[in-house]
């Protein structure tokens, strides 16, 4: 079944706020596990505005279930996985200062720097995705890259879902199906909340885990983070 990773940027993004350590980033992630969740997803940036590289090392001592960190591979971010050895490192396109992730690889234009870097995580025994978009031609240069799975970035669905979910959703079906021609799993995570998720995932038979974080951890400020990770895995059909 479907896997649900919990990213608690925005918990660290509140405590970065105050200064000190309330909410505790760490006791956090240990109750998400508590609660439910399959794993437990970070995205440090350079600039540490949410989630700080001691934290990551924090969460490692800790973490139970899959450790997931996301980032761009720059020689900072590749020091810190390389370092703590995360079960999985998603990357990311983003360059410093934007706001949120935008948009996937172009695992042509950039299949040098993409081949270099998963070389060097598949030999420390990390597992490998790649944040990508519904675009054959792409998801398999992820595949010629040596990548393991995809993460199918989903804010189109989402924005999709509310007019035309079938339509929105298609794309997806099929970018999904080549990904597994290509001997690629397949990850998702973008915008998805607890109103979208159900049919996203019952439509991919083929998801391996989505990474969910601000709409998750949004709704837990109304419901608590017990109700809101089990209401997130029943959507999974758990």
């Amino acid at each position: 079944m479907t896997k649900l990773s919990v990213n608690i940027n925005k918990i660290a993004t509140l405590r970065n706020a105050r200064g000190g350590d309330i909410p505790n980033v760490v006791k956090a992630a240990q109750d998400i596990e508590r609660f439910g969740a399959d794993g437990i997803t970070v995205h440090p940036r350079p600039d540490e505005r949410h989630i700080r590289y001691q934290d990551v090392f924090d969460l490692k001592q800790v973490v139970r279930t899959e450790f997931n960190v996301e980032g761009y591979p720059n020689e900072s971010f590749m020091d810190l996985v390389l370092a703590v050895k995360p079960e999985q490192v998603t990357l990311v396109p983003d360059p410093p200062g934007v706001l949120t992730s935008n948009a996937g690889w172009d695992t042509i234009t950039h299949k040098d720097l993409l081949h270099d870097v998963i070389t060097t995580l598949n030999k420390a025994g990390i597992r490998t995705s790649i944040f990508i978009e519904c675009d054959q031609r792409l998801i398999e240069g992820a595949a010629a890259l040596g990548s393991s799975r995809i993460e199918l970035y989903t804010e189109s669905y989402a924005r999709g879902f509310v007019e035309d979910k079938n339509a929105a959703i298609a794309p997806y079906k099929k970018a999904a199906q080549w990904a597994v021609e290509c001997g690629l799993g397949v990850n998702a995570g973008h915008d998805l909340n607890a109103s979208n998720l159900a049919f996203f995932a019952s439509s991919l038979i083929q998801l391996d885990e989505v990474s969910i974080g601000h709409a998750l951890i949004s709704e837990a400020l109304y419901l608590g983070l017990e109700n809101t990770v089990q209401a997130y895995q029943f959507a999974l059909g758990k």
